[in-house]
């Protein structure tokens, strides 16, 4: 376990489970959600070497040759990459790396979690080191609903557009108008500032230039809010992701 304190912000990584965020204190709030039984629904964890679902755990290299992808925590589908199941080393300074195993070999990715006043600063950085398989990068907070004070979590959130999902919750590349707000779906064309507001208790910004963002909020315990450099199975809709991806989570009161 890595431990790093500020003067209002303490945060906890477990190196050993996917290299996330267990706790995450401002002043006396916990904003992480806690273990609940399987790797992808707590604590904050990286999305990579890919983010999301990639349909039927099959990735394409350059070469057109197939590879698989581990199906097991959302058959028959891959998500959520490798690095929330990998051992991250300690690189020091809030800094860990993941060497990622097959099938991408020599890859690796480095993490960054960097205390500020009031903020956190979390950044990814992909390698390919060789590897010819695509790769695109996100970051998955999981929220409380509940604070211990204040009232339950409300998410603010605007954007232009959104991706239309399949039977199987994958994108199918077509372009919608955002509807409803129960949500488990890709957006881009951000409109201001995503933010989760606990009434009366506080408040958390999350800046990023990341393109694509993912909500799911159909969670009765907690909300994920996702910057992505691309959508889910994005190289099976022909859209290239970024290897670096940075965002920036600010806590404030509410009062």
């Amino acid at each position: 376990m890595l431990n790093i304190d500020g003067q209002e912000i303490s945060i906890a990584i477990d190196l050993d489970q996917g290299g996330r965020l267990v706790s995450l204190q401002w002043r006396d709030l916990e904003f992480v959600l806690p273990h609940r039984g399987t790797v992808i629904n707590w604590g904050w964890y990286a999305m990579a070497p890919w983010a999301g679902r990639v349909a039927n755990g099959i990735m394409v290299d350059k070469n057109g040759n197939e590879h698989s992808l581990p199906t097991d925590l959302d058959p028959p589908h891959a998500i959520h990459g490798l690095g929330l199941m990998g051992s991250w080393e300690d690189t020091g300074k809030g800094r860990a790396r993941l060497e990622l195993p097959a099938p991408y070999n020599g890859a690796y990715v480095d993490q960054h979690f960097e205390i500020l006043d009031d903020a956190v600063r979390w950044t990814l950085e992909y390698e390919p080191n060789g590897c010819d398989l695509p790769a695109w990068l996100g970051m998955h907070p999981w929220f409380p609903r509940e604070l211990g004070r204040g009232g339950e979590a409300e998410l603010e959130f605007k954007a232009g557009k959104m991706f239309k999902r399949d039977e199987d919750g994958i994108p199918t590349g077509e372009l919608i108008t955002p509807y409803n707000e129960n949500w488990d779906d890709c957006f881009t064309d951000i409109r201001g500032v995503p933010e989760i507001v606990w009434p009366g208790a506080a408040r958390v910004t999350i800046e990023s230039d990341a393109a694509y963002w993912v909500v799911y909020n159909e969670d009765t315990e907690g909300i994920a809010v996702e910057p992505q450099t691309a959508p889910p199975d994005a190289a099976n809709l022909g859209i290239t992701g970024e290897h670096y991806i940075e965002a920036l989570f600010t806590f404030s009161e509410d009062f």
